[in-house]
């Protein structure tokens, strides 16, 4: 029985150079299942992603969905990327050690939390709106940090500073005025020890999303990262959300290990492969 990928209307193609295919997975001409691929809005059109992949329950278990993800390995690369990218619910073990036979590696990982009553600052620690004038200077480092993140884990730059700019631009368009964009500073004995941002306007099911915490280099390890995730989790609430989501990248240990003593459970994994 031969397995194949059929495309199901036209290419679409935008301005950019991005390109968007949905195929049906089919065995001997039969449809078994649907594949969407598309290249990925904030990388560019180098890199690939599959947005779906759904095989029919009853041919689950007899390699339809690891034809069907090669077969698109091949679609990306006709579509000259560099890159394959996946994200797999975090309960969907069965996809997610398909992925790693094929060569995928985990890059980050989405986590959330249910919200409940979140316990005081320790003493000497007090957390405030981030004042106008330090705006400027927090989104410059913050800048360069986030791309350090993703060319330390070997996104060529081109394609690094492409996410950076897309995320910007979607997450802060109007700046530090940006409806449901919320910065907060954490200052212990009077000193400035970390800063948060955070979005209670989430374009997802966790309603508020942590987008960037960060710690002075000098001051980690005194317990102030846990002191910013419980004043995020207070903007959360105070907003009126009942969840609170975050991303960490991969091999981030201390951090992993700060949110799951924090209650976050995993929700997703984002998977690359490299295809060249």
């Amino acid at each position: 029985m031969t397995t194949t990928l059929r495309p199901v209307g036209p290419l679409q193609q935008q301005a950019d150079g991005g390109r968007s295919r949905t195929f049906r997975i089919c065995v001997n001409s039969r449809p078994v299942g649907e594949i969407h691929l598309a290249t990925h809005e904030g990388f560019g059109p180098r890199v690939a992603q599959v947005r779906a992949l759904r095989v029919d329950e009853p041919e689950r278990g007899r390699g339809r969905g690891t034809v069907a993800a090669l077969a698109a390995e091949e679609v990306a690369r006709g579509w000259d990327c560099q890159q394959l990218q996946a994200s797999v619910p975090a309960d969907a073990s069965v996809a997610l050690r398909l992925a790693q036979a094929l060569g995928y590696t985990e890059r980050s990982r989405h986590l959330t939390k249910r919200l409940d009553v979140v316990p005081a600052p320790p003493p000497g620690s007090t957390a405030r709106p981030m004042e106008p004038a330090e705006y400027g200077p927090w989104r410059e480092a913050a800048g360069a940090a986030y791309l350090a993140e993703w060319t330390e884990r070997g996104v060529p730059e081109p394609q690094a500073r492409a996410k950076v700019a897309h995320d910007w631009a979607r997450l802060l368009p109007e700046g530090p005025a940006t409806p449901g964009a919320a910065f907060g500073v954490l200052e212990h004995d009077g000193t400035t020890v970390g800063t948060i941002w955070v979005t209670t306007s989430a374009p997802s099911d966790d309603g508020a999303f942590v987008l960037d915490v960060e710690v002075a280099p000098e001051r980690r390890g005194e317990g102030h990262g846990r002191t910013l995730m419980r004043h995020a989790e207070r903007i959360a609430l105070d907003a009126g959300h009942t969840r609170l989501g975050l991303n960490v990248f991969a091999g981030n240990t201390p951090a992993l290990r700060l949110y799951e003593s924090l209650g976050y459970e995993p929700v997703a994994h984002h998977l690359y492969k490299p295809l060249v």
